[in-house]
């Protein structure tokens, strides 16, 4: 099996802000690959089907950003699933608005939701899709700048980001990662 984890935070009030986009991609996913996020376990929405062959999970932990890893890591422990069979699909401050990038490991870069994550798994080695979101301007604070909504000019960019996040999660359920990311980094 293979888990597709989205970051972001439940409630209405966050459905649309920065931090969100990686649930933005999962609901794009659920829809493409008719897989219904209707089950719930260790403080996560989810659903389970199949891509050809591979079973695959589309997960979203209900945690808030900041303790993803407590939902993330027992979820793995549950179905058996190693580390390298996950992908991650998170906002990144330090890529420009849209722009995705693909990495096998690394550190937390400052995202607390990935910080939870490593915290709880004990590796830095896991699959992520880093979205762009863009640094603050005009002096607004990190926080502030995260759960805010994007502008009508970026939202154009995080629909191509977001469709392209999916197809990158898609041909990886059939595909090494490293082929994956070569083919999606920098888009």
């Amino acid at each position: 099996m293979k888990i597709i984890v989205g970051l972001g935070n439940p409630g209405k009030q966050y459905e649309a802000t920065r931090h969100n986009i990686g649930f933005h991609v999962i609901d794009e996913l659920s829809k493409r690959l008719d897989i219904p996020l209707t089950q719930s376990k260790f403080n996560g929405m989810y659903g389970i089907g199949h891509v050809g062959t591979e079973k695959v999970m589309l997960l979203k932990p209900l945690t808030y950003m900041n303790l993803s890893g407590e939902c993330i890591v027992p979820m793995m422990d549950y179905y058996e699933v190693n580390d390298d069979e996950i992908v991650v699909i998170y906002d990144d401050l330090d890529l420009q608005v849209g722009k995705l990038r693909l990495r096998q490991k690394g550190s937390a870069g400052g995202h607390n939701g990935i910080k939870s994550i490593i915290q709880h798994l004990g590796s830095q080695e896991f699959n992520r899709i880093r979205i762009g979101v863009d640094r603050p301007k005009n002096g607004m604070k990190v926080p502030d700048y995260v759960l805010s909504n994007f502008s009508e000019d970026e939202k154009i960019e995080m629909i191509h980001a977001v469709k392209n996040s999916a197809n990158a999660c898609e041909d990886w359920v059939t595909k090494k990662f490293l082929d994956v990311m070569n083919t999606y980094n920098g888009a």
